[in-house]
């Protein structure tokens, strides 16, 4: 038996609560056994047995998001391979997609868009590799992890700022406080967050994420953007202009005069900085 109540939330969010039986069951154990492949909303079909492969990226490896990063489903392993062969170096974060993202900006104001928090986890070793291949250039594949990496360089911001004794999770508005307008240098953030990890004998950076990144906003970490065809309206097509500039649009007119396909099945296209 399994049993839902709904209560709206003042941000426009529900909590939900859960109830089944039998009660020795973990969560996790019920949404398996009685959910589906979340696809998005305009994806207007039930989701099938072919779904559960095809709308998951072949590096995925933690449960938690409520949706894939849809920009690595293009990624295949005859692709990574390939990648390797050229001296590429691949390295994997971690961003636990939310609900938010599918929410679109609907005030008038961007300002009073609430961004909903998300859990992001990004390891010693890759913090490590960041900070020794700064000059090799860095392609990010997704809005997911170009999410994450800046909200990385935040934390690490707010460490050198605020000390360690708070834990660095980032806030929707961080980097646009005047405590935090500042020109640390990526290498500096990095280290700080190297320092606090190993600090504390931890692996990984794990925090909540609610950065919101638009027009005007200056990335940190990378130089090339790997992602898919946006709606208007949307928080991802915002970070999309906020880091090609006006450029997305001669994209975007280049795509629909193509009939490209947009959305999570869709095309991607590469921006560089």
């Amino acid at each position: 038996m399994f049993a839902v109540r709904g209560e709206a939330m003042p941000d426009g969010a529900f909590a939900i609560h859960f109830r089944w039986e039998p009660e020795e069951m973990t969560f996790s154990e019920v949404l398996e056994s009685l959910g589906h492949i979340p696809l998005p909303p305009y994806i207007h079909r039930d989701d099938t047995a072919q779904d559960r492969e095809r709308y998951q990226t072949i590096y995925a490896a933690r449960d938690g998001s409520v949706a894939a990063p849809t920009a690595g489903l293009h990624f295949t392993p005859s692709v990574i391979d390939g990648l390797h062969r050229r001296g590429c170096i691949l390295d994997y974060v971690t961003l636990h997609v939310g609900a938010g993202t599918f929410k679109p900006v609907t005030e008038p104001d961007v300002a009073r868009h609430i961004m909903h928090r998300e859990k992001v986890g990004v390891t010693a070793e890759t913090i490590l590799n960041l900070a020794e291949n700064r000059n090799r250039g860095l392609v990010v594949v997704g809005t997911t992890a170009a999410r994450t990496l800046e909200s990385l360089y935040w934390a690490g911001v707010k460490i050198i700022k605020d000390g360690t004794d708070v834990y660095p999770d980032v806030g929707q508005w961080d980097p646009y406080h005047e405590r935090y307008d500042c020109n640390i240098p990526v290498d500096e953030s990095l280290s700080a967050m190297l320092d606090y990890l190993h600090s504390r004998n931890r692996a990984e950076y794990r925090a909540e994420t609610q950065l919101m990144i638009l027009p005007g906003y200056r990335f940190r970490l990378a130089d090339g953007l790997i992602t898919n065809f946006h709606m208007p309206g949307s928080t991802l097509l915002m970070l999309v202009s906020a880091f090609a500039g006006d450029t997305w649009k001669e994209a975007y007119r280049f795509a629909l005069a193509r009939d490209f396909r947009f959305l999570s099945y869709g095309d991607a296209c590469l921006f560089l900085k």
